[in-house]
């Protein structure tokens, strides 16, 4: 058992499909920068407090340096005899230095040492899914502006419901994604606490300064209690979570998309580079990019799922169990962030189809709220005014016409407060005229907005 690290206690070797089965090194291998990073600032802590002399630590910090390189540049197999991207490194190390090699892992454990690392790594993912948020942010903002006399049938239940400027529905989904980059911040404060130092659960007898390896790491706080420091998975549920909430609002978006894209609706059409054909129906333009998005959330979904699930039945402190978080882990951050690059560079080839749009809400008596607005205005109390909007609206589907084609004595009929101002609401553009509350539907209020989130993003960006 001499070639295993942790050997010595074992009289047989370990089984080649326990060994197989147990290694992680093809799934944590992509920790091997925050490792190598985590292990400078371990053995140059060390070195501070005496337990290293200064020739020590220049040997291993060069040394991690040479390892880096070879990792980076695919020169170093990586074997299931070493189990894991730690004892890939140390290994290494030790073969370049020699015994001083063996003298890093004082002071600490693969416990810490992985709860160090994850950290370090879900820091960096989560500072460039902001980034990316923001920029998916800007998309919409852009697509907003461009759109904003555009008239969308507004729906509920997938009902006609009220017109909106399609600027403004996209104003929306800004709104989405800036709650998903503050989740995703809110959680950088909870993943940004050094763990090391915990050692495997009861810390170490030497005289270390975690302090000084927070301060060389960028943590903003070290954990106060051993026990959990290792076992501590909370962050990654916490933002396994967040990115399921991104994942959602991608596929309502994705759903839209394909809705509006689709022949019954015929809002909108995507760029054909984001688009694809069928194998046997030569007239078909599918907006696969946007299913497959829509199929990922389910995926990101799950990688929630299985990390409750792995962490609902473990005692204090670490246990094995929690090497299968990375995988749903990484999972889940491929996913999201590779959908949220996409969709930012697709939507900006994105066209609508105004007449469409606007020919969809005339048939759906779109204005049918803003003529009751209209009688209670007049003194109409609401109740009695929606029973008489109901009562023109069936007219005016039996005469297969749009309540603005109404005539005015049939109108008048149903309620002597009509007059023929009343065609100034009963007009799409008179509707969104009408309504300038919450950010507003009407081109004014929605350039207003889109100005604040200009602002917003503007001053975000630059923090």
């Amino acid at each position: 058992m001499s070639e295993k690290m942790w050997g010595g206690r074992f009289a047989a070797g370990t089984d080649s499909l326990v060994e197989a089965f147990t290694a992680s090194i093809q799934v944590d291998s992509r920790l091997y920068a925050e490792d190598i990073r985590g292990s400078q600032a371990h053995a140059r802590m060390l070195g501070r407090v005496g337990v290293l002399t200064a020739s020590e630590v220049e040997a291993i910090v060069a040394g991690l340096q040479q390892v880096e390189q070879e990792i980076a540049e695919q020169r170093l197999p990586f074997v299931d005899s070493l189990e894991d991207i730690h004892m890939h490194v140390e290994s290494r190390l030790t073969e370049i230095i020699g015994d001083v090699g063996k003298k890093l892992h004082t002071g600490r454990s693969r416990n810490d040492q992985v709860a160090t690392d994850l950290r370090l790594y879900t820091r960096s993912c989560v500072d460039d899914l902001v980034a990316a948020l923001r920029h998916l942010q800007g998309v919409f903002v852009d697509l907003a502006e461009r759109e904003v006399e555009t008239i969308l049938p507004g729906l509920t239940h997938m009902q006609v419901a009220q017109p909106v400027s399609f600027g403004h529905h996209c104003m929306a989904y800004v709104e989405m994604f800036q709650r998903d980059a503050q989740r995703l911040q809110d959680a950088r404060k909870r993943v940004n606490v050094l763990p090391l130092g915990a050692a495997a659960l009861a810390g170490t007898t030497f005289p270390i300064d975690r302090w000084d390896v927070a301060r060389q790491l960028g943590f903003d706080a070290v954990a106060e209690n051993s026990l959990d420091a290792v076992s501590d998975r909370d962050f990654v549920m916490e933002v396994l979570a967040d990115l399921a909430m991104i994942a959602v609002h991608l596929s309502r978006l994705c759903e839209e998309l394909i809705l509006w894209m689709s022949a019954p609706f015929g809002f909108i059409d995507l760029p054909d580079s984001f688009c694809t054909g069928s194998s046997i129906m030569p007239q078909k333009k599918n907006p696969d990019v946007a299913e497959i998005i829509r199929g990922k959330s389910g995926r990101v979904v799950g990688d929630l799922v299985a990390m409750l699930v792995l962490m609902k039945g473990q005692p204090l402190t670490y246990n094995r169990d929690n090497q299968e978080d990375k995988e749903t882990f990484f999972d889940a951050l491929d996913q999201v962030r590779a959908s949220v690059e996409i969709m930012g560079r697709m939507l900006p080839g994105l066209q609508t189809r105004p007449a469409v749009m606007r020919a969809q809400a005339e048939r759906g008596y779109a204005t049918a709220t803003d003529l009751a607005d209209y009688l209670v205005r007049k003194g109409l109390p609401f109740r009695d005014a929606h029973a008489v909007v109901g009562k023109a609206v069936r007219l005016a589907q039996d005469r297969n016409i749009g309540l603005e084609a109404m005539p005015l004595p049939d109108l008048q009929a149903l309620s002597p407060l009509i007059t023929e101002e009343v065609y100034q609401v009963l007009t799409l553009e008179g509707s969104l005229a009408a309504r300038n509350h919450l950010g507003g539907t009407a081109p004014d209020q929605v350039r207003a907005a889109i100005a604040r989130a200009r602002a917003r993003l503007a001053e975000e960006q630059s923090a």
